[in-house]
């Protein structure tokens, strides 16, 4: 088990993780004690961070958009930075949502979806019942990411910095749980019944 963590933690994986898992939370004790710009250059750090080590993956293979929502993020922990505006730097939710919402959406448009890719993984020879199947949970992984992002957007604009911290923090990920869970139930549901079937 030792040996695993340290195989999966060697690249920073583990951090990384961490830091986007809670930084809604860091942000809300961050503000205790330091400005908004130092908690902004934090999350760009992380940003950076976050595609440390695929360099050459991103200058060579990335799409557009995801350069694009690669420099957006970017740009916001630039601007957050610069402002040092506490109210900017709580929309970073929104913006991560519409960085999700902008990559699940393209990809219905250039497929393989998000979702399929992810499939293809494990299952490299997908039938077409599973292609039509993971588009659809892309398009429900759009819905949520519009509705994350609206609800992000008005405890930003109007919920306490404690509420802010709790949605953003914890509730939306107890609502993306639920939404991965949901989805593992119906998955094999399907593949129950198309066995019968055969």
């Amino acid at each position: 088990m030792n040996a695993n963590w340290r195989e999966w933690n060697g690249d920073g994986r583990a951090v990384r993780l961490f830091f986007w898992l809670f930084y809604p939370l860091l942000i809300f004790f961050g503000l205790r004690f330091f400005e908004p710009r130092y908690l902004a250059l934090l999350l760009g750090g992380l940003v950076v961070l976050r595609n440390l080590r695929s360099v050459k993956r991103f200058v060579a293979g990335r799409s557009r958009i995801d350069a694009i929502v690669f420099f957006t993020l970017l740009v916001f922990s630039a601007v957050v930075a610069f402002s040092n505006d506490e109210f900017i730097l709580r929309l970073y939710p929104v913006v991560v949502n519409l960085g999700s919402l902008a990559l699940f959406a393209f990809s219905l448009f250039f497929p393989p979806s998000i979702v399929e890719r992810f499939a293809r993984l494990s299952e490299p020879d997908l039938p077409e019942a599973g292609v039509v199947y993971t588009r659809r949970v892309t398009c429900l992984w759009c819905v949520f990411f519009v509705f994350n992002g609206l609800v992000a957007a008005y405890t930003a604009l109007y919920a306490s910095r404690e509420f802010w911290a709790l949605y953003n923090g914890f509730i939306a990920y107890l609502l993306m749980g639920a939404l991965f869970a949901g989805e593992w139930c119906c998955r094999r549901y399907f593949r129950r019944e198309a066995v019968k079937e055969r």
